[in-house]
């Protein structure tokens, strides 16, 4: 239940237009919902502003539509990463309005899309073209939280001559995520220079000795540009979710 929600339901309890046991039965699985397989946290959008997102590596087609169930007729938006083709099967013979992104193993089902908020958009940047399946998870986790999303693809340090091409899109954005493999070294390169905000995922992308992301990860880590934060190992969900707090707070 979202924050507009509540004071729905509280506003026409003080009107008169619903009775007490009524707002109570809308009020009472607020905090969760016990599925018996999981707990679904209906409080998360009252404390963080958005919903509870479902992971949905591990679990089966049947527990990703209960889940989302749950979510979705509570009002709020569902988001499931790391979706399997079986899962968006599975959603969208139940929900029509399912949408699912392959390439970034997304779900998406809402009942109508946020304008976008916050201080301005969040470019998603990319090193190469195999580091694109991150990215989009990122695009599409920010923009189901209600962001403006730009995106820079192929833009490595390999060719750097293709990056310094779009530096006035890199210096209108709010916050940059910047995604890439191999040394990782990117994120250094538009950290020292633009001065925005930037988040580096590390992928897994890379030859033997890039140790499926480690070397990315440790090189960003060890970044020469100060004030470069660094996410989890293809983590492109949580780098959204970073970025969709730095630029909501700012707004």
């Amino acid at each position: 239940m979202s924050l507009e929600e509540l004071e729905r339901v509280l506003a026409a309890l003080a009107r008169g237009e619903t009775s007490v046991p009524q707002a109570l039965e809308q009020l009472r699985e607020l905090p969760f919902t016990d599925l018996g397989f999981a707990k679904v946290d209906h409080h998360r959008a009252l404390r963080l502003g958005y919903p509870e997102v479902v992971l949905g590596q591990g679990k089966t087609p049947a527990q990703v539509v209960s889940v989302a169930e749950s979510l979705y007729l509570k009002g709020a938006r569902v988001l499931v990463t790391r979706a399997s083709s079986e899962q968006a099967d599975a959603m969208r013979e139940r929900f029509t309005a399912t949408r699912h992104d392959a390439v970034a193993r997304t779900i998406v089902l809402e009942h109508e899309p946020l304008d976008p908020r916050g201080r301005g958009p969040i470019c998603v940047v990319t090193a190469g073209t195999s580091d694109i399946p991150v990215a989009q998870e990122a695009v599409v986790t920010a923009q189901t939280l209600g962001n403006e999303v730009t995106r820079l693809f192929d833009v490595g340090v390999a060719g750097i001559h293709r990056l310094f091409a779009h530096r006035a899109e890199l210096e209108q954005a709010s916050v940059i995520i910047v995604v890439a493999g191999m040394e990782g070294a990117l994120a250094s390169v538009i950290g020292g220079l633009i001065a925005r905000p930037i988040i580096a995922v590390p992928t897994s992308i890379g030859y033997g000795a890039s140790l499926q992301g480690l070397a990315a990860l440790l090189g960003m880590l060890n970044s020469c540009a100060s004030g470069v934060s660094v996410v989890n190992i293809d983590n492109g969900f949580g780098a959204a979710c970073a970025a969709h707090r730095i630029n909501q707070q700012q707004a």
